[in-house]
Order: structure tokens, then C-alpha cells, then sequence
């Protein structure tokens, strides 16, 4: 399982790097690349699916694309599980939803539902109480001990650093794995929070957000242990995506390939598939 995975690798030196994608063929690309997990974000998710990050989708939407991603790749995958859609009960289901489906972490969160992007202005969280209660429901609710809890606080931005923190800890101290304070402010606040953080820190960089950092280098020499960078498909495909469709209308000349459809296929198993069916065409034809 690559729940396991993703436990050596948070036992091992070095910071684990999670680039974000919303589909099985950004997952697959990612691993292709090299990186060893990939991050599902909810935000590219939502937006697949027609819609803004306002927690506008429901659990089983996000399962069912999580269950997809994780099917495609074999390096761990990370996903983003809102506020756990409810209370300590929803919580648990979603959790054993989720593991049910091959995703080896997620990340619950203390916003009050609906929630909203945790880099944009409007949110608001729930108190100490019913956010540490939900993370150990989470923390109870899985079936494995492999598979890892992240717990998130947005606490900063409706209170304050110290908030943000005192959260984090209590997460940890219920048992969450990794704890994530959501849309730092300042260089000087990602620097603060693994130093004043219990256990294994998560951050999040945002491309237009809330947090001043693109130097994964000094971020791992902060002390943080992994990273997610959620908008990077996304923003990719809506970049590639606006130059492709401007070319085509200024030009009205079909675009070249730079691979073959064969070579494309491949990169999604055909190689494999193409074997399988030969084995089994080779086995029917012994038996007649």
C-alpha cells in the first residue's frame, strides 16, 4: 500500500515535495517526473468540475476523483478532504472512504462548512474543542496505522499566529501525523511555525496566495518535512490551455504533435495492456 510508502518517507531525512493536480493524467505526469507522491487538490477538483473552491462538492466527489488519481499512479497520493463534511461522524466515514480507496494521507480541516479557498478572505473556523474532536475521530476512524492524518488549522487568519498554533499542537497531541497551519502571511511566520510546531510541519505555496515563499530549498531548510504545491497542473493546463485555443482561432491551422499517438498512449500503460492482451490471445489460441 502506498500508505506505507508515505510513512518511510516521513521517517527518512529530506522533505517530501507534492505537487498538486485535479486529474488522473496530471497524477500519472507528476510521477513520470520523477516526484515521489502527488497532492490532490480540492481546489483543481472544484474547478473540474465547473466550480469555485466554496465547498460546493460533496464527499463522494472528492472520493470518487481521489479513488481515480490513485488508481493511476503508484507513488502515494495525498488528498485535500475539506472540513471532514460534517461533524466527528462524517468525519469518520470520510476518512474510511477515502483509505478504502488506495489514498494513503489526507487533510482535515477547522473551517466552519461551507468552506472557502484557504487563501481567500471569508473564512471563518470552528472553536478549539470541536476541531481537536474531529481529528481524533479521524485519528480513531482508520484502519490501518499507516495511513497518515493531516491536520489543517486556518486559524490565522481569523485570529492569529499564536491561534494558528496552539492548534497545530493539539492536532498532534490528538494524534494527527502532520500538522498544516493554512496561508502564512510573511517569511517570518513560515520560519516561526516549525520552530514552535511539536511534530512534522506541512506548507502550502500558492501561486497568488497568502504566503511569500517559492524556494523549496530554503523551505526544507526551515525544517519543514513536506510541501504542496496545489495550483501547479492547474495553473499549467489554464496557461497551455488559453495559448492553444488563441492560436487556433488567430490561425485556424491544426496544431503539430510533438508525439506521436502511439508514444501518448504509452505513457498511460499501453505497453502493459498491449502484453496482457497477447498473453490471453496466445493462451486461446493453445486451447483450441
Amino acid at each position: 500500500m502506498t500508505a506505507s510508502i508515505l510513512r518511510q518517507q516521513l521517517a527518512e531525512p529530506g522533505m517530501i515535495i507534492a505537487p498538486g493536480a485535479y486529474d488522473g493524467i496530471g497524477a500519472r505526469l507528476i510521477e513520470q517526473a520523477g516526484f515521489g507522491a502527488v497532492y490532490m487538490t480540492g481546489a483543481g477538483t472544484s474547478a473540474a468540475l465547473g466550480y469555485p473552491d466554496f465547498g460546493l462538492l460533496t464527499m463522494s466527489e472528492m472520493v470518487a476523483n481521489a479513488a481515480a488519481m490513485a488508481n493511476a499512479i503508484s507513488v502515494p497520493l495525498i488528498a485535500d478532504a475539506d472540513t471532514g463534511y460534517g461533524n466527528e461522524l462524517n468525519v469518520t466515514r470520510t476518512v474510511r472512504e477515502y483509505e478504502a480507496r488506495g489514498v494513503a494521507a489526507i487533510h482535515i480541516e477547522d473551517q466552519v462548512s461551507p468552506k472557502r479557498c484557504g487563501h481567500l478572505d471569508g473564512k471563518q473556523v470552528i472553536s478549539r474543542e470541536e476541531f481537536v474532536s474531529k481529528i481524533t475521530a479521524a485519528v480513531e476512524a482508520r484502519r490501518g496505522t499507516d495511513f497518515v492524518i493531516i491536520a489543517r488549522t486556518d486559524a490565522r487568519a481569523m485570529h492569529n499566529l499564536d491561534e494558528a498554533i496552539w492548534r497545530a499542537n493539539a492536532a498532534l497531541d490528538a494524534g494527527a501525523d502532520v500538522a498544516f497551519v493554512e496561508a502564512l502571511q510573511s517569511l517570518e511566520e513560515v520560519v516561526v511555525v516549525p520552530l514552535r510546531v511539536r511534530g512534522p510541519c506541512l506548507l502550502n505555496i500558492v501561486p497568488g496566495g497568502r504566503t511569500p515563499v517559492y524556494d523549496l530549498r530554503q523551505v526544507e531548510d526551515m525544517g519543514y518535512k513536506m510541501v504542496l504545491l496545489p495550483g501547479l497542473m492547474l495553473k499549467a493546463a489554464i496557461e497551455a490551455g488559453d495559448a492553444a485555443l488563441a492560436a487556433l482561432k488567430a490561425s485556424h491551422m491544426a496544431p503539430s504533435a510533438t508525439e506521436s499517438v502511439a508514444e501518448v498512449f504509452r505513457r498511460f500503460g499501453a505497453d502493459e495492456w498491449d502484453a496482457l492482451r497477447t498473453r490471453f490471445n496466445a493462451g486461446a489460441a493453445m486451447g483450441r
